[in-house]
């Protein structure tokens, strides 16, 4: 699929053959943990069987693999290599910003009341240094940036947002919100992880100052493998908090009498890293990139928006209520439902019994559809809701 223009239903089809839990479920728990694609497993099981076999006389091998990673990474998000750091999670890399600023007691960082714990503990345990943490509030899980932009002023050094907010689906218009908190002077963090894999992101021109993304969710890859990116020009801005051995320009000289932190991004990986599940993660990387994943291409998104909205169209006729915005310019492949009568956790019961996977998050039932999804999976939800009512 080079010419992701060419994107057929077949080829949708298609890429659901390398997605093995097709086989049994009808997969809607991608902003939860993904499922593995099939070159994700055989990739991480050649690994298994490397390390046990071979011990670490397969390590160079290993090394190249997560040094393709890192260069694979501006197919996916534009970003320059050397902006690029591996995490175990998303957690991580928000605590990179927030412990690595340079805060100082009056200084202000405004983020959302609804935002996932990960991306409010880190800003809120900074109050024990003086910093003032402003929780915008969301109607209804939309995200208002005027109101954002009012609780800026010219203390605020880091605006924290979700791409995509978790529970409620509403996605960011991410140039809009780059531009307009940089004009009040502030930085601005994004939690990338519910959006990353499906829709566009180019950091050559969207200027976003700092990113954290796990790769367990819609990028289809395993846990504990994640990225980091920090901007070239705030490299030196964030003091790393975790130094190791991997954190020093010559890192396999072992002798640190005179060392020099690395001069990227790297200096942030600090020490040895999930090597199966970050060479798992560039194979799932490679196939979505192949079907049309790349920082210009609105293929995937595309596709996810339009089953998104199947979904709703059929759950519609039964009656049930949204707890997703329904913002045609900011929906994702997150819906967010309830029906009147029946909890969410009946709901969901009745899918596992009837092979289809869902959560339950933020009062209702949140269904995440990915592009291998197909309306026989959607109707499977369907007729799912329909057997507990």
């Amino acid at each position: 699929m080079e010419d992701s223009r060419s994107i057929t239903e077949s080829d949708w089809q298609r890429l659901r053959t390398h997605l093995p839990v097709t086989r049994k479920w009808a997969y809607f728990d991608h902003a939860a943990v993904g499922p593995l694609t099939q070159a994700c497993c055989e990739a991480m099981q050649i690994w298994l069987d490397e390390a046990t076999q071979e011990g670490d006389t397969a390590w160079p091998i290993w090394h190249d693999q997560l040094r393709e990673l890192r260069s694979f990474m501006p197919k996916i998000i534009g970003a320059h290599e050397d902006e690029i750091a591996f995490v175990p999670n998303t957690t991580t890399g928000i605590n990179l910003v927030a412990e690595g600023f340079p805060w100082q007691p009056g200084d202000s960082v405004v983020t959302l009341e609804n935002e996932f714990p990960s991306n409010l503990l880190p800003w809120l345990q900074l109050r024990q240094q003086g910093v003032d943490v402003r929780l915008v509030p969301c109607d209804n899980g939309n995200v208002s940036m005027d109101q954002v932009i009012a609780a800026c002023d010219q203390t605020t050094r880091i605006v924290s947002l979700s791409w995509v907010g978790f529970a409620s689906g509403y996605r960011l218009d991410l140039q809009e919100a780059a531009e307009r908190i940089h004009q009040t002077g502030a930085l601005f963090f994004l939690d990338a992880i519910q959006g990353m894999g499906v829709f566009p992101l180019d950091l050559q021109t969207c200027p976003i100052d700092f990113l954290a993304a796990d790769g367990h969710k819609w990028m289809l890859g395993p846990e504990g493998a994640g990225i980091f990116f920090v901007r070239r020009e705030h490299l030196e801005t964030l003091r790393p908090r975790a130094v190791g051995w991997n954190s020093v320009d010559t890192p396999f000289q072992f002798d640190v009498s005179d060392f020099r932190i690395r001069p990227s991004a790297a200096r942030y990986e600090g020490g040895t890293m999930n090597q199966a599940g970050f060479i798992g993660l560039l194979a799932s990387l490679k196939l979505l990139h192949r079907f049309g994943l790349n920082p210009q291409s609105t293929i995937i998104g595309q596709r996810v928006t339009e089953l998104a909205n199947e979904l709703v169209e059929k759950l519609s006729i039964l009656g049930a209520e949204w707890l997703s915005p329904m913002v045609p310019d900011h929906s994702s492949g997150i819906v967010n439902f309830l029906i009147p009568g029946k909890s969410s956790a009946s709901i969901r019961k009745s899918c596992m019994e009837n092979g289809v996977v869902v959560s339950c998050r933020g009062g209702g039932v949140r269904a995440s559809v990915h592009c291998y999804n197909n309306s026989q999976d959607i109707d499977r939800l369907v007729d799912a809701v329909k057997a507990c009512l």
